[in-house]
């Protein structure tokens, strides 16, 4: 009985956790020949899993600074290998952007788990991945090639994940509720299967990333002219 316990207590502690790697480990799909072709289903599966842990380990109270860690280290191994994969089909300058991507993706990881960093500053790793992910739909839907828009994508957000200040007003921001995370879910993949959603999803998010990256300059800027001034 004892026994029993003590296992139902360790898995119970244990899910978000379970959960977080449930979230990296079928991306191996994407070393297999013709894995790539599964690209935006495990871009979106990562999402839903990457939330789920969070709304988890709140709604069960078993957040731990482990928990923590092993969520950010799962990210980073998830969103550097979805990165390399797009870099690799597509090769030429976009492997060297999602390179250079992944790099950054690693360094912010590292800092984060750092016990005594200060709050979030940046953008979100799985910003990026969402933004890769509408660029990929939206090149099948207008039959384009996405190369140059994916460059830009890696390139924008290696600055912006690595910005020394906090980036508000993303939409995953706003969703402080199982429910609305749930929502956010729910758009990819209705930007992914219903494609005349796709262009209004996309930019939906385009709009508030712009709009994170400008509020965040002027609240950096500002506050620097603060602390500098006489």
């Amino acid at each position: 009985m004892i026994t029993v316990k003590l296992v139902t207590t360790f898995i119970y502690q244990n899910l978000a956790n379970a959960t977080s790697l449930l979230g990296v480990l079928p991306l191996v799909i994407l070393f297999l020949d013709n894995g790539y072709q599964y690209v935006i289903p495990l871009i979106i599966y990562n999402n839903f899993m990457d939330d789920l842990d969070g709304v988890l380990a709140a709604k069960l109270n078993i957040r731990s600074r482990f928990g923590a860690d092993l969520d950010n280290v799962c990210d980073a191994v998830a969103h550097i290998s979805l990165s390399l994969a797009v870099g690799a089909h597509f090769g030429g300058l976009l492997i060297v952007a999602s390179a250079i991507a992944a790099g950054l993706i690693l360094l912010r990881t590292v800092s984060r788990l750092n016990p005594k960093a200060t709050g979030a500053v940046g953008s979100q790793t799985n910003e990026l991945m969402r933004h890769v992910l509408f660029a990929l739909l939206l090149a099948v839907q207008f039959n384009i090639s996405p190369v140059y828009v994916l460059i830009s994508v890696f390139l924008i957000h290696s600055t912006s994940m690595v910005l020394p200040y906090p980036m508000p007003h993303f939409i995953i921001d706003r969703a402080n509720s199982p429910i609305l995370l749930a929502l956010v879910n729910f758009s990819l993949a209705a930007a992914w299967l219903l494609p005349v959603t796709t262009p209004i999803i996309a930019m939906i998010f385009f709009i508030a990333y712009i709009n994170s990256f400008i509020v965040g300059s002027v609240g950096w800027w500002n506050k620097l002219a603060i602390e500098t001034s006489p």
